[in-house]
């Protein structure tokens, strides 16, 4: 246990300790109190904001209605101060105020902490059995843990996502996401794969492949092999576990690679992170990417991976633009400086929910948004 994390326990006579768990990497709580059925949704919400975690030693499914009271006084509307400072409206400005609220409100609600036994049993009324949601994501088990009932949370759903799938209508099936790996669930990238212009080739690299879905609706359009990259564990075995689902795992090869695999193909295609920004948990690094790092690197890479008259398809939204982070004259020079050129560039609107959520603080962003498939070949 002394090659993890750990956290500190106030039980017993004797200083007692447990393996502490955090997707997100957030350090264990320095201080904790024991917390049960007695403590008051204020006294547990005073305690959060001061950073002290509430070990939480009665009924499960009461610690889920205290989440959900804290969750309430966290986002009630707060009084506005005369003298407030006017906000920054220097661009990006906005989303990083939003991103630092988030934050701090997964930190708050990350204090209400679950006991786990060695092999991820709740020793706690009324809890539910997440042993093999915790193995999928975790692995074995092998010692006491301690993580936030949050996290906790998170994981239950990403094993219903596992075992029931996201239907992918482009594909005509289902796609099962791993745990940390981003599930498929806004249509519009993969609906413009689906339905871009193609002629028989032989052979494609789909980089940074995830779940696998883009590659699997190339292998579904007849492309003959697809060889789809990735160089994070989870997605991986995802992608190779979809595959076999599908029956295409001899069509479509997973390869362990940060970017680009050896040799060059007719069609290689990319759907990078579309913020410009430093994740805070690993599953968001399919959205969040420091620097644009790999929207760069495709794009410097591409010329040089792509066969005679190839092509390649970066896929990717414009909200980045909307929000101030990135403007549409840089990815020009971009892609003009690697020697590429634009064929062309697909279109689609975005469908999910939060496009048409006035009360968003992004909203104007989203409701601007568009995802684009640039058509790309070397000049």
């Amino acid at each position: 246990m002394t090659d993890h994390p750990l956290i500190y326990l106030p039980e017993g006579s004797e200083p007692a300790s447990a393996r502490w768990r955090s997707e997100s990497g957030a350090a264990a709580p320095k201080r904790v109190v024991i917390a049960d059925d007695t403590i008051t949704a204020d006294t547990a919400y005073r305690h959060a904001c001061e950073g002290t975690g509430l070990l939480w030693r009665s009924d499960f499914q009461n610690a889920r209605q205290l989440l959900q009271a804290l969750e309430r006084r966290i986002d009630k509307p707060r009084k506005v101060r005369r003298k407030q400072a006017e906000p920054d409206t220097a661009p990006g400005a906005a989303f990083h105020r939003h991103r630092q609220a988030r934050a701090q409100r997964a930190h708050t609600l990350g204090m209400l902490l679950i006991p786990l036994d060695a092999d991820y049993g709740i020793p706690l009324r009324r809890a539910p059995d997440v042993r093999l949601a915790c193995t999928e994501a975790w692995g074995a088990g092998d010692a006491a843990s301690v993580t936030s009932l949050r996290e906790l949370l998170g994981l239950i759903g990403a094993h219903e996502w596992r075992k029931k799938g996201v239907s992918v209508p482009a594909l005509g099936a289902h796609i099962h996401p791993h745990y940390g790996v981003f599930a498929p669930i806004r249509s519009e990238y993969v609906g413009l794969v689906a339905s871009a212009p193609l002629s028989g080739q032989a052979l494609a690299f789909d980089i940074g492949t995830g779940t696998g879905v883009l590659a699997a609706v190339l292998a579904r359009r007849g492309v003959a092999k697809i060889i789809a990259t990735e160089n994070d564990e989870r997605a991986l075995a995802c992608a190779r576990d979809n595959a076999a689902r599908l029956g295409l795992d001899g069509r479509v090869e997973v390869v362990e690679a940060d970017m680009f695999p050896e040799g060059r193909a007719p069609l290689i295609v990319c759907n990078p992170p579309w913020i410009p920004s430093t994740p805070s948990a690993p599953i968001e690094r399919a959205v969040y990417d420091p620097g644009g790092r790999m929207l760069h690197e495709f794009i410097a890479g591409l010329a040089a991976h792509l066969e005679p008259e190839g092509e390649g398809w970066l896929v990717m939204s414009d909200i980045a633009e909307h929000l101030g982070l990135r403007n549409r004259e840089a990815l020009l020079a971009m892609i003009d400086a690697a020697g590429l050129k634009v064929l062309s560039r697909g279109e689609a609107r975005p469908q999910h929910p939060k496009a048409r959520d006035t009360t968003d603080p992004l909203h104007a962003a989203r409701a601007a948004e568009i995802t684009s498939l640039w058509r790309l070949a070397a000049r």
